[in-house]
């Protein structure tokens, strides 16, 4: 996905980024951003906390199915941002902030993950707890300068769509 240059899209996109950046970049929303970063980086944090719930020993099956929910979140991010193959933000006035494993940036693969863990967890965490989670992966993707705000949005709505079909499956099997 290569947006026209100049069409409404890229326009939003590159106002939002700029407006994000101006608005939070001198904060410590900057280093949160990049703890968020490095936590999410291929759904690794996602996937301990899955792992550590379902340890636990308290609704094993719903640990399960959210853990799942987000690999194939992130697997399915991973593979729509293969086929699409948009670049990442490249503004000269919003450098990146943190390093990527790779140039291609939609959809955000940390949206999904963590859109995903909101969905599968949030029975077992709450859902406030979790919606602050996922907001706060969208907003430092965009902080960063790493993805514009479509790529997060429509990061979080595949994850969600994608955690909604395995929790469905995987409980509606037990």
């Amino acid at each position: 996905m290569t947006a026209t240059p100049g069409s409404p899209l890229t326009r939003l996109d590159h106002a939002l980024l700029r407006a994000t950046r101006r608005a939070l970049g001198e904060t410590p929303a900057v280093p949160a951003a990049r703890a968020l970063s490095h936590f999410g980086e291929h759904a690794v944090g996602w996937l301990a906390l899955g792992a550590a719930g379902w340890a636990g020993g308290r609704r094993r099956p719903e640990w399960v199915a959210g853990t799942a929910g987000v690999f194939a979140a992130h697997a399915a991010g991973v593979l729509v941002k293969r086929v699409v193959r948009r670049v990442r933000p490249d503004l000269e006035d919003v450098p990146p902030l943190v390093a990527t494993p790779s140039r291609l940036s939609f959809p955000s693969a940390h949206s999904c993950s963590t859109a995903a863990a909101a969905v599968g967890f949030a029975p077992m965490l709450g859902g406030p707890l979790m919606g602050t989670a996922l907001g706060a992966m969208l907003v430092s993707r965009v902080l960063l300068g790493v993805h514009y705000p479509s790529d997060v949005l429509s990061g979080a709505a595949l994850g969600s769509a994608v955690a909604v079909a395995v929790r469905r499956t995987l409980l509606s099997a037990t």
